[in-house]
C-alpha cells in the first residue's frame, strides 16, 4: 500500500506538461482571481480560473473572441492573439464587493458557492485585518455562524450546530490537523493557526465526511495560508506586510510581518507574528459570580490564599505565543506547481482558569493547575498538474504532510507537595490524492485516496515539591499506540440545466487502532493488556440546488456522517471532573450521524438579501462519558483521591435541529445592514431519559451597520446571547456549577448578554492602515455558555499596517 501510494505520488513530479494556460490578476494588486468564466460567443467551448488565476485556453482558436466575466469585476473580452502580447496574462478591474462566492473546502476543488446545497460561510484576508481577531478562535467567532467556548485565555473550542471539538474537523492547507488524542470535551488546538498567516477561511455547516472522513460530523473548517506569489512580469515581485497590535483589556501586544519575493517560476514567503497577553480583566456591571475574590499564591514554601486587590482581573490567565511560517513554491510550467509549507507555533505556559477557580469546601481546590507549552510543526508538500488532454483528470493534486504535536499538563492541588506532571507527543503522516474530471458540460466528478498515520507517545510523572523527589506515575494515554485509517471516495455534480445542480457522493474508511496498556496496568489493574480495534464506516451524501431565477435559490442536502473512536476514547485516564475519573474501554465502535438541510436565499437586485438554513442532525452509537466498572469495582484511588470510575461508551443517542437566519441590505453604495442568528436545540438519551446537550449553545447572533467611502470605514455591531436557564442545562455543566451565575432560586443558569461595540478602518494610502476598535463599551461582565473565563470587558483595540 505504501509503494502504490509513493508511486503514484512520484508521477505527479515527472509528468510533463503542455499547453497553453492564461493567468487572470486583479488590477491593482496583482492577485490571482480564482472562478473567472471564460467562454466563447455561442458558449460552446468554456473554462474557469483555479484558485491561482489559472486557466487552459488550448481548446480556443487564436481569433476566437474570449468572454471573461466574473460578477465581481468588470467583464473584458478578447483573443488568444491578443493575449500573446501581454505575456498571456489579463487583468479584471474589481467591480464590487468581494462575496466569497468561489469555494474549496465542499470538494477540495474550485467550485461556485452557488452551485453547492449546503451552506458554507467564508472569511478572506480583508475580513481578518477588519476584525483584528486576537487568535483564529476568535477569527472564527467574528463569523457570526460559531459560538467559542474559553477554558481559559488560552483558548477557544468552536460549536458548530450542537457538535464541538473532536466532531469537528479542522484543516490547514488542506491537511488535516485532528489527531488521535483530539477529545470530546473542549479543545484549544485551533489557537495554534496564525490568524494573520490566513488568507481565506471556508467554513462548512453540517456534515463533511464524504470528502474529509472520521470526524466531520457538525462540520469542516478550512483555514488556507497565504502563497507565495510569483512575479508575472520582467521583474522580480516584492510584497510585505507588517502590523502591530495593542489590545487594552489584556494589555495584547502583537508584532507581525510577512515578506514575499516572487521569480518567474519561484516564490518564497515568511510570516513571522508573536503576541504577549497579560491577565484579562472582565466588565464592570454583571454577574459577581464571575469575580476573581482570590487566589492562591506560594510564601516560604507554603500555599496561601490571598484577596485580590482588583476582583475584575482574572488571574492567572496570561501566557504568549510564536507563530513561524515558511513557504515555498515552484512553477516549472502552466499547467504543473509544487508547494512546501513549513509551519511551527508554540506558547508559553498557560493556565488553566477554570480548574484554578474551582472551590473545595471553603478554599480553593489548586494551587496550581496549568497546560504546558502548547506546540504544533507541519511540514507540508502539495504537487498539482492540469492537463486538458488526460482521461483520467483536468486537475491533479497530491499532498504529503508530516506533523507532531506537544502538550502538557501539570496540577498540583492546594497545601499538597505533590504535583502530575502529564506529557503528550503525537507524530502524524498523512498522504492525499485528490483527482478532478469533467466529463462533458454537464458532468464533473471528483475522487481520491487518503492515508493517515498517528503515533501518540505519553508519560506520566508525580513529583514532591518539597524534596524534588520524582516517581513514575499513570500516563494520560497508553504510550506508543497507533491510530490508521485509509479511505477512498468518490463524488459527483451533475447540471443538466443552469437552472439545476444534483451533487452526490460516497466515501468508504476502514480505521484500526492499536494499543498496547501494560505500563498502565500497574497502577489501574485493567482486565484488559492491549486492544486492536478494525473498523469500517461507509458515508454517503447527496444534494441538490435548484436557481427557478435569479432573484431565488433553495437547496435540499441530505448526508450521513461518522466519527471513529480515537486514542482519546479508547485509552485516556484522566479526571474528567471533581470526584471522577476517566479510564480505558477497549470495546467502542464509531458513532454515526444522519442529517439533513434545507436552504433558502433570496437576492432581490443585490439590495436585500435574506439566506435562510434550517437543519435535523440524528447521532447513533454516541461515544459519551459515562459510569463504568472495573473489575467490579464503582470506585478507585487516582492521583490520591478516591474517584468514581466513567469510561467513554457507546451510550447514548442524539437529535439536534437548528435554524439559521442571514440578512443584507443595502441603503446605497456605502450604507448596509448585516445580521446573523442562530437558533440550536437538541436532546441526548441518558439511561432512557432525554436531557439537554452539552455543546448546544444558546441563541446567539449579531448584527452589524456598515458605511465605507475610498478611505474610511465604520463598523457599529451588536453581539447577543440568549439565556440558558437551570433546566436547560446538561448533566455534565450543573456539576460544573461553579462556572455559571446563580438564579434566584440559587441555581447556576447562563445569562444572557450583549455587547455594544464599533470598529473603523482608515486607510491613508495604498501602504498605510489603521484599524481601531472599542469593543464592549459598557463594559458588561459575562461569560460565553460553558466556558471556564470571562470575556474582555470594555477593550480598545489598536493596530497598524503597513504594505510594501
Amino acid at each position: 500500500m505504501r509503494y502504490s501510494f509513493l508511486f503514484i505520488f512520484c508521477v505527479i513530479f515527472f509528468q510533463l506538461s503542455f499547453g497553453q494556460t492564461i493567468t487572470v490578476l486583479e488590477e491593482g494588486t496583482d492577485e490571482p482571481i480564482p472562478g473567472v468564466a471564460i467562454f466563447n460567443s455561442k458558449k460552446t467551448k468554456t473554462g474557469i480560473t483555479d484558485l491561482n488565476g489559472k486557466v487552459l485556453i488550448d481548446h480556443f482558436y487564436k481569433d476566437e473572441i474570449l468572454f471573461f466575466q466574473n460578477f465581481l469585476y468588470e467583464k473584458v473580452q478578447t483573443t488568444k492573439e491578443d493575449l500573446k502580447a501581454t505575456n498571456y496574462i489579463l487583468y479584471l478591474k474589481p467591480k464590487v464587493e468581494d462575496l466569497k462566492q468561489i469555494v474549496l473546502s465542499a470538494s477540495k476543488f474550485e467550485q461556485r458557492k452557488r452551485d453547492i446545497p449546503r451552506r458554507i460561510i467564508s472569511l478572506n484576508a480583508k475580513d481578518i485585518v477588519l476584525a483584528n481577531p486576537q487568535t483564529s478562535a476568535d477569527l472564527l467567532e467574528n463569523s457570526g455562524n460559531i459560538f467559542i467556548q474559553k477554558s481559559q485565555l488560552g483558548g477557544g473550542s468552536p460549536m458548530i450546530r450542537g457538535f464541538s471539538a473532536n466532531r469537528l474537523l479542522i484543516t490547514v492547507d488542506g491537511v488535516r490537523m485532528n489527531n488521535a488524542i483530539f477529545r470530546g470535551g473542549n479543545l484549544q488546538n485551533v489557537i495554534s493557526i496564525d490568524p494573520l498567516s490566513i488568507q481565506n477561511t471556508e467554513i462548512i455547516l453540517g456534515s463533511g465526511s464524504v470528502v474529509y472522513g472520521s470526524d466531520a460530523i457538525g462540520g469542516v473548517m478550512s483555514f488556507y495560508t497565504k502563497k507565495p506569489q510569483l512575479s508575472y512580469k520582467d521583474e522580480i515581485y516584492i510584497n510585505g506586510n507588517s502590523l502591530v497590535r495593542y489590545g487594552s483589556a489584556n494589555t495584547e501586544k502583537t508584532g507581525h510581518f510577512d515578506f514575499n519575493v516572487g521569480f518567474k517560476k519561484w516564490a518564497f514567503l515568511t510570516n513571522v507574528s508573536y503576541t504577549d497577553f497579560d491577565d484579562l480583566r472582565l466588565g464592570s456591571h454583571g454577574p459577581e459570580e464571575y469575580l476573581r475574590n482570590e487566589y492562591v499564591v506560594r510564601e516560604n514554601g507554603e500555599d496561601i490564599i490571598v484577596q485580590n486587590s482588583n476582583p475584575q482581573i482574572q488571574k492567572p490567565t496570561a501566557y504568549s505565543q510564536l507563530n513561524l511560517m515558511q513557504k515555498v513554491r515552484y512553477e516549472p510550467s502552466d499547467n504543473l506547481n509544487f508547494d512546501f509549507g513549513l509551519y511551527f507555533t508554540r506558547t508559553s505556559d498557560y493556565p488553566r482558569y477554570d480548574r484554578l477557580i474551582r472551590p473545595r469546601e471553603e478554599t480553593l481546590r489548586s494551587a496550581e493547575w496549568q497546560y504546558g507549552p502548547q506546540q504544533w510543526f507541519m511540514a507540508n508538500f502539495q504537487a498539482t498538474k492540469l492537463s486538458s488532454s488526460s482521461n483520467l483528470y483536468d486537475k491533479i493534486q497530491s499532498t504529503l504532510a508530516y506533523q507532531n504535536f506537544k502538550e502538557s499538563r501539570s496540577d498540583r492541588d492546594f497545601q499538597s507537595p505533590l504535583r502530575e506532571v502529564r506529557e503528550e507527543n503525537v507524530d502524524a503522516l498523512s498522504f492525499n490524492l485528490d483527482i478532478e474530471k469533467r466529463l462533458s458540460s454537464k458532468t464533473t466528478i471528483s475522487y481520491g485516496l487518503e492515508y493517515l498515520f498517528n503515533k501518540v507517545g505519553s508519560t506520566g510523572e508525580e513529583e514532591n515539591i518539597d524534596t524534588n523527589a520524582i516517581v513514575p506515575n499513570v500516563t494520560r494515554y497508553p504510550n506508543g499506540a497507533t491510530w490508521q485509517s485509509v479511505a477512498g471516495y468518490a463524488s459527483l455534480k451533475y447540471k443538466p440545466i443552469s437552472k439545476f445542480i444534483f451533487q452526490t457522493g460516497l466515501r468508504y474508511n476502514q480505521v484500526l487502532v492499536r494499543a498496547d496498556f501494560t505500563e498502565n496496568n500497574e497502577f489501574l489493574n485493567l482486565p484488559f493488556s492491549d486492544t486492536q480495534i478494525n473498523n469500517g464506516a461507509l458515508t454517503g451524501t447527496a444534494g441538490f440546488t435548484w436557481l427557478p431565477s435569479q432573484r431565488m435559490q433553495w437547496n435540499l442536502n441530505f448526508s450521513t456522517a461518522f466519527r471513529a473512536p480515537n486514542i482519546d476514547d479508547i485509552g485516556k485516564v484522566f479526571d474528567s471532573e471533581p470526584g471522577s475519573v476517566v479510564v480505558p474501554n477497549n470495546d467502542l465502535r464509531p458513532e454515526y450521524a444522519y442529517g439533513g438541510e434545507l436552504g433558502f436565499k433570496y437576492n432581490l437586485e443585490n439590495k436585500f438579501v435574506i439566506d435562510l438554513s434550517t437543519y435535523y442532525t440524528f447521532l447513533d452509537n454516541a461515544l459519551i462519558r459515562r459510569d463504568f466498572e472495573l473489575n467490579g469495582e464503582s470506585e478507585i484511588i487516582y492521583d490520591g483521591e478516591e474517584s468514581n470510575i466513567q469510561a467513554i461508551q457507546n451510550a447514548s443517542k442524539a437529535w439536534i435541529y437548528g435554524f439559521e437566519i442571514g440578512l443584507e441590505y443595502y441603503f446605497n453604495e456605502r450604507l448596509k445592514l448585516r445580521s446573523q442568528y442562530n437558533v440550536i436545540g437538541g436532546t441526548e438519551d441518558n439511561n432512557g431519559v432525554e436531557v439537554p446537550i452539552r455543546h448546544v449553545a444558546p441563541n446567539f447572533g449579531r448584527t452589524h451597520l456598515i458605511w465605507k467611502n475610498e478611505k474610511l470605514l465604520f463598523d457599529a455591531f451588536l453581539v447577543y446571547n440568549n439565556e440558558l436557564s437551570f433546566s436547560q442545562l446538561a448533566p455534565s455543566e450543573l456539576s460544573k456549577d461553579y462556572l455559571y451565575a446563580k438564579d434566584s432560586n440559587g441555581n447556576p443558569y447562563a445569562p444572557s448578554w450583549h455587547t455594544i461595540n464599533i470598529r473603523t478602518q482608515y486607510r491613508w494610502n495604498d501602504k498605510l492602515t489603521l484599524t481601531a476598535s472599542l469593543e464592549n463599551i459598557t463594559d458588561q461582565r459575562y461569560r460565553p455558555y460553558s466556558s471556564g473565563i470571562s470575556a474582555a470587558g470594555r477593550n480598545l483595540i489598536l493596530a497598524l499596517k503597513y504594505s510594501l
